[in-house]
């Protein structure tokens, strides 16, 4: 289930970004369309305890075992209908230890 999760959302992001380079979404704190978002990536909100930081990823962490488990937490927190930047039930640091792991393994 969460490995058709995390193929859907990237069929679904690459067939996005091949049709409007780059990737936008209206940020809803700002009231203005993000431009920060590049072909091939997407943005990631990591909120817990009050604390949230948002990221730009890779799709490529899509098949990292470890944010697949946060996706998964996602889903059953939040379920399948996110619009706008991906919300992800961890805190920043938490995040970022996974976004770190994974570049130092490549």
């Amino acid at each position: 289930m969460l490995r058709s999760f995390a193929g859907k959302i990237e069929k679904g992001v690459s067939l996005l970004v091949q049709r409007r380079p780059p990737l936008r979404y209206f940020n809803e704190a700002r009231s203005e369309v993000a431009d920060d978002v590049r072909e091939g990536y997407f943005a990631v909100l990591a909120t817990k305890g009050g604390e949230s930081k948002r990221f730009i990823v890779g799709l490529h962490y899509l098949t990292d075992p470890a944010f697949l488990g946060l996706l998964d937490q996602a889903q059953q927190e939040f379920g399948f209908r996110q619009q706008g930047t991906l919300a992800v039930p961890c805190q920043p640091q938490e995040l970022q230890k996974i976004l770190d792991a994974w570049s130092k393994s490549i």
